[in-house]
């Protein structure tokens, strides 16, 4: 049997809060494969330090801007966060982002899709502490 199309509006999205504290539209999934979602920072907002227990992330910023920190065994580094850059965050690797005076919205590939586990995102020490905006 073959596999339902999944389409969904942006708009009609639900919005949930994620583990870092950044609100969430998931939309589209590949079952078993990967997961798409919108998230969004209101200006000054910085979210919880995190790490992934199974996903890894592609991110793409697609308004506003802000800082990503990002690190893992093999590096650590703080990127700024521009519309139209893509970043990755491996397996494992603790982040933490903030957004701007503009706030931020990214969208983001999970692989695997994100699952139903509370202990998917562990919490980390990150460089900010994390709050709500302006």
């Amino acid at each position: 049997m073959e596999p339902a199309f999944d389409t969904i509006l942006l708009a009609e999205a639900p919005v949930v809060t994620a583990p870092d504290g950044s609100s969430v539209k998931p939309l589209c999934a590949l079952p078993g494969v990967a997961s798409f979602a919108h998230f969004e920072l209101v200006a000054g907002q910085v979210s919880q330090a995190v790490s992934h227990a199974s996903v890894q992330e592609i991110w793409y910023v697609v308004a506003g801007g802000g800082q990503m920190w990002r690190a893992s065994k093999a590096a650590e580094a703080i990127t700024g966060l521009v519309p139209g850059l893509c970043l990755t965050i491996p397996l494992g690797t603790a982040f933490q982002f903030r957004a701007g005076l503009d706030g931020l919205r990214v969208v983001a590939v999970t692989v695997p899709p994100w699952p139903d586990d509370p202990g998917e995102a562990r919490p980390a020490r990150g460089p900010w502490k994390a709050g709500p905006g302006v």
